[in-house]
């Protein structure tokens, strides 16, 4: 579970406003974005990760039209051809397969995976299409258990899992990179939360600067910022998003 403090203060307005605490972060909210935002994981008493099982991943998935669209994610595309030499790369959490069909027409050896069959047809299709190949599988991602020190790059592209399975995800990544592979991650921020553009509404599934640093605290930092975007992905993806942005290498 999470910590948190709670404290309401008013403001010389008369605007009440929560203040709240998260891991020693402070974020702030009016009350009614806080009732509104807040109430639902309070009374259910459950992590929201259990929406985000499979079935509600092929539900997403079942439409003809490619829910992200069919363009690799921008920071990714622009990461990847910044790598000089291509080699094997991990996608985990990718979806219909933009990003991998990408990094395929590159040149690059790409295993991917996610938790829904109908993201694993779909992506399959968007490679044909592509005239390219790649090894897809469907895994759950607190379960699956990839090859040591076999990837020359890894990305993690709006892959969002709760603060309990965070570190452990991470953790089989690292082990998953070569010495000297690349991590590539593009995530909502914690400010994310009451945003309509993307993401989980659920601050104990958004990221902080702080959690990607100490997860990834063996690592060189090639860049590493948090920025307010306009995002252009689809239906869902779509409007001005708080992100945070991760290049290291593994040392």
């Amino acid at each position: 579970m999470v910590n948190f403090e709670i404290k309401i203060i008013t403001l010389a307005a008369k605007e009440r406003v929560i203040i709240l605490f998260i891991r020693n972060e402070r974020l702030s909210f009016s009350i009614d974005t806080f009732i509104s935002k807040f109430e639902h994981n309070f009374k259910n008493n459950s992590l929201m990760t259990d929406k985000y099982k499979s079935t509600f991943w092929d539900e997403r998935y079942s439409s003809e039209e490619y829910v992200y669209g069919t363009e690799p994610n921008k920071f990714f595309k622009e990461q990847i051809d910044n790598i000089r030499s291509t080699g094997r790369l991990l996608l985990p959490g990718e979806g219909e397969g933009r990003n991998a069909v990408y990094a395929a027409k590159c040149g690059w050896s790409v295993d991917a995976f996610d938790q829904s069959n109908q993201a694993k047809s779909k992506a399959l299709q968007l490679a044909d299409k592509n005239g390219v190949r790649i090894n897809y599988q469907v895994n759950d991602l607190n379960e699956f258990s990839p090859q040591k020190n076999y990837y020359d790059a890894v990305a993690i592209v709006y892959v969002h899992l709760a603060a309990e399975y965070r570190k452990n995800f991470n953790r089989k990544l690292i082990d998953a990179l070569k010495v000297n592979g690349r991590i590539i991650i593009e995530l909502f921020s914690k400010d994310q939360f009451g945003k309509t553009s993307g993401g989980p509404q659920d601050l104990n599934m958004l990221y902080s600067l702080d959690e990607i640093k100490n997860d990834f605290c063996s690592f060189k930092t090639i860049l590493l910022k948090e920025e307010i975007i306009n995002i252009e992905e689809g239906e869902k993806h779509k409007g001005e998003a708080s992100v945070i942005r991760f290049v290291g290498e593994k040392i």
